[in-house]
């Protein structure tokens, strides 16, 4: 079977760009036709200023809304990033193949660094670094496919780039892994600024709907979301992003086509109220299993450590087959 990883970061409230996006790929499809591994990425989420017990609490809640929305521990695995020191191991020995040039180019560290400077902070190096350590998440496994948004494919590339330098310099060690996504949504946009994709880390609450928000909200921010002047009903993404957008999320809720769900409307009341009324019953059961596994923590805390030795398992042999083609000396056996 083909290897699958991809993970979510907690930095804020996964929202429906998240499950849209990524997670409803990972529960119908990934999970039952691979081998697949989902994680929690922590580490990513200290590369800002940041609060530690929130972070705690948001990786608690990402985990349980992973496992809420349908991924089965029986099929995949999930787990923490943190709680494998492997992804650690072999992302210094993938800066050590990385270069300067490769790192400032990153679309999403010019941006991130841009909005730190604007605020009066000072750039952390390690979001300089995270791609690199984002690359050690995936070429640890041995994954043949990362299921991701557009906006992470760059990301991706590096990880392909990496692993084909450090394979000609080094010996074959690692595979060259590919990004996948799902053909509609792949990038959901926030409801108020139609042109900016929907993210969690975003204080922006109108504009993003999130996983755990009470069906009346949900109705509210798409009732009230932005479109355009104009009145006809059309399919047309680059000058009607906000119109664009309410249709492609009704079509990913729906499994309609955009353009074709356009003709079935003659106003912006009408898409806007079915689009709500779509998204209210797609989340409902996410909602009401996240709410049962908060009432069982040690189950949830079971899947995860579990979920951290099967990874481990996989990751081991391949980061100390990269310690020993890049030239570490082996530990000495205890034993001997």
């Amino acid at each position: 079977m083909k290897r699958v990883f991809s993970g979510v970061k907690p930095t804020g409230h996964l929202t429906l760009g998240n499950y849209l996006g990524a997670m409803r790929q990972w529960v119908t499809t990934d999970q039952h036709e691979s081998d697949a591994l989902f994680c929690v990425v922590d580490l990513h989420a200290l590369t800002v200023d940041h609060d530690p017990a929130r972070v705690r609490r948001l990786s608690r809640q990402a985990a349980s809304l992973l496992l809420a929305s349908g991924l089965d521990p029986e099929l995949c695995t999930v787990f923490v990033q943190s709680h494998v020191d492997e992804h650690a191991r072999l992302s210094y020995v993938l800066e050590c193949v990385a270069t300067d040039g490769e790192m400032r180019r990153m679309i999403q560290y010019k941006e991130k660094a841009a909005r730190e400077r604007g605020r009066g902070g000072s750039v952390r190096l390690s979001l300089l670094t995270y791609p690199v350590l984002m690359a050690a998440d995936i070429l640890a496994y041995g994954t043949d496919e990362v299921p991701v948004g557009d906006d992470q494919t760059q990301h991706v590339e590096l990880a392909r780039d990496l692993a084909v330098r450090f394979n000609q310099r080094y010996g074959h060690t690692f595979v060259v892994p590919r990004a996948t996504g799902p053909a509609v949504a792949a990038r959901v946009m926030n409801l108020q600024e139609p042109t900016s994709k929907m993210g969690k880390s975003d204080d922006v609450g109108p504009g993003i709907v999130y996983l755990l928000d009470e069906p009346d909200v949900v109705r509210k921010k798409i009732v009230r979301a932005v479109t355009d002047s104009g009145r006809d009903v059309v399919y047309d993404r680059e000058e009607r992003a906000g119109l664009a957008n309410l249709l492609e999320i009704l079509a990913a809720c729906t499994g309609g086509d955009p353009a074709e769900l356009a003709d079935g409307y003659d106003s912006y009341g009408a898409l806007k109220k079915d689009t709500a009324e779509a998204v209210v019953e797609l989340l409902r059961p996410v909602r009401e299993r996240h709410g049962e596994l908060c009432a069982d923590p040690g189950y949830v805390e079971g899947v995860l450590r579990e979920g951290a030795e099967k990874a481990r398992a996989m990751a081991q042999p391949t980061v100390d087959a990269a310690y020993r083609a890049i030239g570490l000396l082996p530990p000495v056996d205890a034993d001997r």
